[in-house]
């Protein structure tokens, strides 16, 4: 079959505005890009907070998403790591030209950064994994300023860090559950999890060693924490990022250690004056930006390895029935604190 040449597409019309359904023409690759016909996509916790908040974009109508797996419909010039009719994962961007982001039936992507889905996986696992998977490991081993630990898949560093504890507040969102797996890859012990107890089970499904009750008071958080840990620790993930969880998040940090947050710092100015070298450290995520861009270029040649041993693993998902017509539901589940664990994915040729 021919490519069509219009597609459906989710539109966010206006600053604050509502979301919409329309039509748009299929882009066409460049040099070096694919089209990917989007089998699934994933709903993320920043699309609500992009029509709420008006964070981000400039131009409207705007097309959202950023995590998608499909076929490969289509090959620009120069690319030779896939074909047409491969089955593929990718991050999307929202693009003036809303031709890279995945709240459509077609989209476009370099062909460096995106990863063969293995034939175990499903499209909607698939969707699953990108964003949250990029976030964890631009945060643990490549963002300015943080760790910069050795990835699992370079030379040596598969277990390298034995022995050392990790914290991972928030760990059944999809940044915490990645930040978990990648961990237990990199060879930390303990791997300490805050979440919802009835979560515990997933979350030691991928490696946490033990997970605290997220309502926790700070005092006795902190308690339990150095007693598993053995002591304070040097780095501390927070996939949540609000004031209430970067607090209490701040005070379980060794002297010189690192507190990742995906939201910019929120920790209090008596605690920043007397950091005792302990540092906050905003993490860019987003595989796409300029910073991320050549480390997402080994990530995602290595991503469907990882992903095939299990060593890595998709997420617990739901799909939203109702094609691009329910992604406005979907997000307002998130919104409303009506997801715990799980992950929304819709599949954007349904209803079309």
């Amino acid at each position: 079959m021919s490519t069509p040449t219009q597609q459906k597409a989710l539109f966010l019309q206006t600053k604050h505005g509502e979301f919409t359904v329309a039509t748009r023409p299929v882009p066409k690759p460049g040099p070096g890009e694919l089209l990917v016909k989007n089998e699934a996509t994933g709903l993320n916790p920043v699309d609500w907070k992009i029509q709420a908040f008006g964070l981000f974009i400039e131009k409207y109508p705007a097309i959202l998403g950023m995590d998608a797996a499909g076929v490969v419909e289509a090959v620009g010039d120069g690319v030779t790591r896939f074909k047409a009719g491969d089955q593929v994962i990718y991050e999307g961007v929202p693009t003036e030209d809303n031709d890279h982001a995945t709240f459509q039936q077609y989209s476009l992507v370099s062909a460096d950064l995106a990863a063969k889905l293995p034939d175990a996986l499903t499209f909607e696992q698939g969707a699953t994994i990108p964003l949250g998977l990029t976030t964890a490991v631009v945060g643990l081993y490549s963002q300015n300023g943080g760790p910069m630990l050795t990835p699992p898949w370079a030379e040596g560093g598969k277990g390298q860090y034995s022995d050392t504890p990790i914290v991972v507040i928030g760990g059944a969102s999809a940044v915490g559950a990645f930040t978990i797996q990648f961990a237990k890859l990199s060879g930390f012990s303990p791997i300490i999890a805050t979440a919802s107890l009835k979560n515990a089970a997933l979350l030691k499904g991928f490696g946490a060693t033990h997970v605290l009750d997220r309502n926790l008071p700070a005092a006795s958080l902190r308690e339990e924490i150095v007693k598993i840990a053995g002591g304070p620790v040097a780095t501390v993930y927070d996939a949540i990022s609000l004031p209430e969880t970067q607090n209490p998040a701040f005070d379980l940090l060794a002297p010189g250690g690192k507190l990742l947050t995906v939201l910019p710092p929120a920790v209090e100015e008596d605690k920043a004056k007397d950091a005792q070298g302990r540092t906050i450290v905003h993490v860019h995520g987003p595989i796409q930006l300029p910073q991320n861009v050549e480390f997402g270029k080994l990530l995602f040649k290595k991503l469907t390895g990882l992903l095939e041993t299990g060593d890595i693993k998709p997420l617990r998902l739901e799909v939203i029935p109702g094609g691009l017509e329910a992604i406005a539901t979907g997000l307002e589940k998130i919104k409303n604190g009506q997801v715990s664990g799980t992950k929304l994915v819709v599949r954007p040729h349904e209803n079309a």
